[in-house]
């Protein structure tokens, strides 16, 4: 598992330096600090719960001061012994350092969000990792 977490940032970090999305510009991938979290929707084929979930996290990303890189994504489904497709959507943030990202725990959007959406997932798993030197 942490083999794949360290591949994905791999290509998170090509993709975010080479690519550009044409409505927000690319932040660039900081290494200091990403913070992966999954989430599994408690109903995962309703419209309406992934519609709500998604305009929640976008409106959080959107005026967060502190997330970086910001990722959002849904299983790749990709038929592997080691590949989990169980989850529904997943954030990649990245933040230049350990005390950023605990500052964007207690920031007031981020908050916002949890208690918007909490409802609406059955379980959450984060994976943070500060980058080698």
């Amino acid at each position: 598992m942490k083999a794949a977490l360290l591949g994905l940032l791999i290509v998170l970090s090509t993709l975010a330096t080479s690519c550009k999305n044409e409505t927000t510009p690319m932040k660039e991938f900081d290494t200091n600090f990403a913070h992966v979290v999954y989430f599994w929707l408690k109903n995962p084929e309703s419209q309406q719960d992934r519609s709500a979930f998604e305009a929640s996290l976008k409106k959080f990303l959107s005026t967060s001061d502190y997330a970086q890189t910001q990722f959002i994504g849904t299983p790749a489904n990709t038929p592997r012994e080691v590949v989990d497709n169980s989850w529904t959507y997943s954030i990649i943030l990245t933040f230049p350092s350990k005390e950023i990202q605990n500052k964007y725990q207690q920031e007031p959007v981020h908050l916002k969000f949890i208690e918007e959406s909490e409802e609406l997932w059955e379980r959450v798993q984060v994976y943070d990792a500060v980058g080698l030197e």
